[in-house]
């Protein structure tokens, strides 16, 4: 197979991951990623908007899986299981 005839794998530049627990007495968190780095911890949505402004990125629609990825649930998610 040739560049030209494979598949282009697209990668959103936000990546949330799972939401994690924090130490006893502090809130869960979730890790970010942008541009594949990781870059810092997020405690809720205003976190990844924050984040993401830092980074020059402008979220028009965090529901768009082409600018941001949600793992381990979606923006709403921001508790352990």
């Amino acid at each position: 197979m040739t560049e030209i005839a494979s598949p282009h794998i697209w990668r959103p530049r936000i990546l949330v991951l799972g939401v994690m627990r924090g130490r006893p007495g502090s809130p869960p968190f979730r890790i970010m990623e942008v541009d594949g780095q990781v870059v810092g911890a997020a405690r809720a949505v205003t976190d990844v908007l924050e984040t993401a402004a830092a980074y020059g990125i402008t979220v028009h629609d965090l529901d768009d899986p082409e600018v941001v990825r949600w793992v381990g649930g979606d923006k709403f998610t921001w508790t352990p299981h």
